[in-house]
Order: C-alpha cells, then sequence, then structure tokens
C-alpha cells in the first residue's frame, strides 16, 4: 500500500509541471498565430512609401492611415498604376486635376502631368487633394466621393434632397463606381486603424 501510495504521489508530482508545460505552449502558440495573423494583415494592407506619406499627412494636417487607405484603393501602391481614363500613379490623379492642384501648390515648378509617376510628386499632389475634399466636405464618405468623382458632381448631388437630407453630406451614392469606391475607402480606412492605430513604432 505505501508502494502504491509513493507511486500515486510521484505520478501527481510529474503531472503538474506537464500540465504547466502545456499551458505554456498553448499560450505561445497562440501568441504565434496572433503574431502570423498581424504580419499577414500588415502585408494585406502595407505601409509603403512612409516618409512621404508621414511627411504631407503632416503638412496637411491628415491621418496617415487615411492616405495608406486612398493609395491602396487607388493603385495598391503601384507607382506606374494608370487607370483607363488616363489618372495616373499611387493616387491615381487625372491630367486636368494635376493642373488644378499644381496651379495651387506649384504654380512656378517645373512640373509635368509625367512627374505624377513619381511617388513623392504623386503623394503630395494626392495629399493635398484629399485634404481640400475633406476641407469642403467633412463627412469622410462625401471627401471621398468628392475625390473619386469629382467637386462638381458631388456638389450637384448634395443639392438634390433625393440624395442629401442637409446639402452637406450624401446620404445616398446614386452611381455604381461612386458608390463601390466610398466602400473601399471606408472599409479600408477602418482596417488600417484596427491594425496600425495606438500601435507603438
Amino acid at each position: 500500500m505505501g508502494k502504491a501510495r509513493n507511486t500515486k504521489r510521484a505520478r501527481g508530482r510529474l503531472a503538474r509541471p506537464a500540465a504547466l508545460l502545456l499551458a505554456l505552449l498553448l499560450v505561445a502558440g497562440a501568441a504565434l498565430a496572433f503574431a502570423g495573423r498581424k504580419q499577414f494583415q500588415q502585408m494585406e494592407y502595407p505601409r509603403r512609401y512612409e516618409e512621404y506619406v508621414e511627411y504631407y499627412a503632416g503638412k496637411y494636417e491628415l491621418d496617415p492611415l487615411l492616405l495608406y487607405a486612398f493609395i491602396r484603393t487607388e493603385s495598391n501602391f503601384d507607382p506606374r498604376a494608370e487607370s483607363d481614363v488616363g489618372a495616373r500613379g499611387l493616387m491615381q490623379i487625372t491630367e486636368d486635376t494635376f493642373d488644378w492642384i499644381k496651379s495651387r501648390i506649384a504654380p512656378a515648378e517645373a512640373l509635368t502631368f509625367d512627374d505624377l509617376y513619381e511617388p513623392e510628386t504623386n503623394i503630395r499632389f494626392g495629399s493635398y487633394f484629399v485634404a481640400y475634399c475633406l476641407l469642403r466636405h467633412s463627412d469622410l464618405a462625401t471627401a471621398a466621393a468628392a475625390y473619386h468623382s469629382g467637386l462638381g458632381t458631388v456638389g450637384e448631388l448634395l443639392a438634390d434632397p433625393a440624395y442629401s437630407a442637409d446639402g452637406e453630406k450624401l446620404d445616398e451614392f446614386p452611381y455604381p463606381q461612386m458608390r463601390r469606391y466610398v466602400q473601399k475607402i471606408t472599409a479600408s480606412y477602418e482596417k488600417y486603424k484596427q491594425i496600425y492605430a495606438a500601435q507603438p513604432e
């Protein structure tokens, strides 16, 4: 009987460290899974061209995460991207919009439409336009619609009570392409905030 009790005690002593080791392994596995998921999310929603994004976000008082959302939506971070309507670069700026922005922020600079393939120039111009749209329309969805479809188009929609109750914010986005774009920008921005906001550098 004494021998049996000793064997039982020995098994009990061995079981406790084994249970502790198993718990530690489970915690470590969960931590690795979380880190892997975070890394995958960061690959899917990257922060590229950080030097330019951070600088121009600061200059125009924007959340840099919002600029990343615009760049990801517009070009998926391809500086050579060009749309069917000729919009160019990271933030997909058309020639008419380029000329308008240049007249406001760089009238004396020898910049051409081709310079929009250069990341810094594109982010500089695109950041200004995002900031301008937000200055005109404080609601992000409405500002995103203006960035995509033009200030004039959004202005006309805001004047129509079928699409805006207060003339300041769009309640409806009647064009499918505009609606999809707004959804992409707002969803991407929320995802960037979820992944990166309050994260230590």
